[in-house]
C-alpha cells in the first residue's frame, strides 16, 4: 500500500521549492512531524495541520486525501483561489473580475 498522502505532499513541496525545514516553519508543525506525513504508511495527520499544510502548498484538503484522484491538481487550486478570493474585499474582487473579463475579449 502506498502513501498517496505523503507522495502528493512531496511532490507539492517540491514544485514550490520548499525543504522540510521551510514547509514545517510555515504550517507551524515541526520538521519530523512533515517528514513522517511523507514518508509512514499510513500517516496520521491532525485535520488541524493538514488544513495548513494544504492551504501553504495552494491546494484543499480533499485533494491531499483523495486515493483514487477524483480531484485534480487543478480543480484543487481553483478551490484554493475561489477560498482566497471571497475573502478579499470587495474593491480587489471588482478588480479581479474586471481582469478576467479582460482576458474573455481575446477569444
Amino acid at each position: 500500500m502506498t502513501n498517496v498522502l505523503g507522495e502528493k505532499i512531496r511532490k507539492l513541496r517540491k514544485e514550490k521549492g520548499l525543504t522540510l525545514d521551510k514547509l514545517a516553519e510555515l504550517t507551524e508543525s515541526s520538521k519530523s512531524y512533515i517528514w513522517e506525513l511523507e514518508n509512514k504508511n499510513p500517516p496520521r495527520p491532525s485535520a488541524e495541520k493538514l488544513s495548513k499544510i494544504a492551504e501553504k502548498l495552494g491546494t484543499t484538503m480533499d485533494y491531499l486525501l483523495d486515493e483514487g484522484e477524483a480531484v485534480t491538481v487543478e480543480d484543487a487550486a481553483d478551490a484554493q483561489f475561489y477560498r482566497q478570493y471571497k475573502k478579499m474585499n470587495a474593491t480587489t474582487k471588482a478588480k479581479i473580475r474586471q481582469m478576467v473579463d479582460l482576458w474573455g475579449e481575446d477569444e
